[in-house]
């Protein structure tokens, strides 16, 4: 027996593991966010015991307790997700990622005292420890190798780039000349230049990526079934997963690499003042992120369509529905159910506290409203992480988290299940052309 196939036969119980610290993942955050609506509905003493459960040691405010257990279970379900795909795929990125997360917990554990983190670090160091004796079945994804080296070695790759760079260069350009007409140099003048210069840079390539992210994936299967090469790469070794991974991986290093390329053009804004070097890394985190699902989405289509202009199709629309129609619809449904629930304004603590949290997650599942939200709490608050919002029924207050921080947790776990639909649908058709 090969070590390919013997880290088949096993994988079956890593997979259980993954499973095991994913359930644990959605209970701790499923408790911690009920409890963040209790303590803003004033029940703070139960949501302070589990607090205190919970979090042996101090982690500030009870508020400020309940929100990173809230944060940590959601984090630890995109983590192991992820996790779990990569080892399905027996990506070498995915052989140290469980002992990461149980590294992960242990620091927390002796740091907060985070007591589900015990049980979450069995969970990965299970995992990890039936891939340790298989470490060598573990590999670069050969298929995202052939991809990118077919995609480098032509003129088109090097093409799209300059164009990218090229639209971004001039959309900055005119942004600056429009917004300079008529001001004076005035330090607080070119601080704002400097905000509106990244503002407006990072807009264009977010909807950049909106283009060209569907565009690299939504054929990365389609494409094989056209040129009559997928029943050939099926007879291979490669395992559905392996396949699935491979060619989204190499959509994503070309989208990293565009995101690379552009952060000089970020930079400018340093040269006006007004943009830290914070802000160019979560506008960094948030696109790369961003990539990720897009790409997610197209490879998701493409394992279901047979042509690669429906797959297309199908691959922007839904792209274009989760960045604009979605959040679109959510905000006007949570207005029209804020109008009808309190239509004299907020009397009920708790109704008020479970719709401030659901504005906050609308606000995260939109990428161009996470960056805007995340950087007016940097301006106007100074965190990047958690901030007081009061509330107004009670004149208390309750914490939240910036937006990129839920985006990044919310979108890491959709590109997992999507990545998991994809294998799932391609294994079944691959039965039924059988």
């Amino acid at each position: 027996m090969t070590i390919a196939e013997r880290y088949d036969t096993v994988f079956p119980r890593i997979r259980a593991a993954l499973l095991a610290g994913v359930a644990l993942s959605v209970l701790v955050s499923a408790l911690g966010l009920l409890a963040l609506v209790a303590y803003g509905a004033g029940a703070a003493g139960l949501a302070g015991v589990l607090r205190q459960v919970f979090l042996l040691n101090p982690a500030g405010p009870d508020d400020i307790g309940l929100s990173l257990i809230a944060l940590l279970g959601m984090a630890h379900l995109a983590a192991f997700m992820l996790a779990l795909v990569g080892c399905s795929a027996r990506e070498v990125w995915a052989g140290p990622l469980p002992w990461l997360i149980a590294a992960a917990d242990v620091a927390l554990l002796i740091a907060f005292g985070f007591t589900p983190g015990a049980l979450l670090a069995i969970a990965a160091i299970a995992a990890g420890a039936l891939q340790v004796r298989l470490w060598k079945a573990l590999r670069i994804n050969p298929v995202a190798l052939k991809e990118l080296r077919g995609r480098m070695r032509g003129a088109r790759a090097f093409v799209v780039l300059t164009i990218y760079l090229t639209l971004m260069s001039a959309f900055a350009m005119l942004v600056y000349l429009i917004f300079n007409v008529g001001s004076s140099a005035a330090s607080a003048v070119a601080g704002e230049i400097g905000r509106t210069l990244f503002i407006s840079i990072v807009g264009i390539e977010l909807l950049l990526m909106v283009f060209i992210a569907p565009a690299l994936t939504s054929g990365a299967i389609t494409g094989e079934r056209e040129r009559q090469t997928y029943d050939l790469l099926r007879t291979t070794l490669l395992s559905e997963p392996t396949f699935v991974l491979g060619k989204l991986e190499s959509a994503l290093a070309y989208l990293f690499m565009l995101l690379l390329a552009a952060i000089p053009l970020q930079s400018v804004a340093f040269l006006f003042g007004g943009v830290s070097e914070v802000e160019i890394a979560l506008a960094f985190i948030v696109l790369a992120v961003t990539a990720l699902a897009l790409g997610a989405i197209g490879v998701t289509v493409s394992t279901g369509t047979d042509r690669t202009i429906s797959a297309s199709v199908r691959a922007y629309g839904l792209a274009l529905a989760l960045m604009f129609a979605v959040p679109l619809m959510a905000s006007i449904g949570g207005e029209v159910m804020q109008r009808l629930l309190m239509p004299g304004g907020w009397t009920s603590p708790l109704m008020e506290t479970a719709m401030a949290y659901v504005n906050t997650v609308l606000t995260a599942i939109n990428p161009a409203a996470a960056l805007l939200g995340t950087q007016q709490i940097l301006i106007e608050r100074n965190s990047a992480a958690f901030y007081p919002y009061t509330i107004s029924s009670t004149g208390g207050t309750i914490p939240m988290v910036s937006p990129w921080v839920l985006f990044t947790v919310i979108y890491l776990t959709l590109s997992a299940v999507l990545i998991a639909l994809a294998v799932r649908r391609m294994r079944q058709r691959d039965i039924q052309a059988a």
